[in-house]
């Protein structure tokens, strides 16, 4: 089967996802530091599912999406108890290649910055490939 969806009409697709940052979120409790405040790894899942979300309701049947590169900026630290939410926004496309560009806000301060890539692919061919 070839490469058959053309992602270009997506560019400009935006998804939100929002979280309360809770003792389970930070970096202390991620391995990634030992302060109580959101880890970085927690910024990245959300981040990820953001562009995942984005493009949730454009892929055709059997497509799906899997990251391939992470470029994460994390700027400001947000305490147990603060919201962040993370936008990202389908910035360009290549081919089967998918360029987000990341924001991550507590309140009006901007706490990440970034871009995430991810890849086009035939879901199953996918699978299959992976378990060989």
């Amino acid at each position: 089967m070839g490469f058959s969806v053309d992602a270009a009409p997506w560019v400009g697709a935006v998804a939100r996802v929002e979280l309360t940052v809770t003792d389970a979120d930070t970096a202390q409790a991620l391995g990634s530091g030992d302060v109580p405040v959101l880890g970085t790894p927690k910024v990245l899942a959300l981040a990820e599912a953001a562009s995942v979300g984005a493009l949730a309701r454009r892929l055709p049947p059997g497509w799906t999406t899997v990251g391939t590169r992470v470029e994460l900026e994390h700027r400001a630290a947000t305490p147990i108890g603060g919201k962040v939410t993370v936008e990202a926004r389908l910035a360009k496309t290549d081919g089967r290649k998918l360029v987000f560009e990341i924001i991550a806000r507590d309140g009006s301060q901007v706490v990440a910055e970034g871009r995430v890539e991810r890849t086009l692919v035939d879901r199953q061919r996918f699978v299959e490939k992976a378990l060989g």
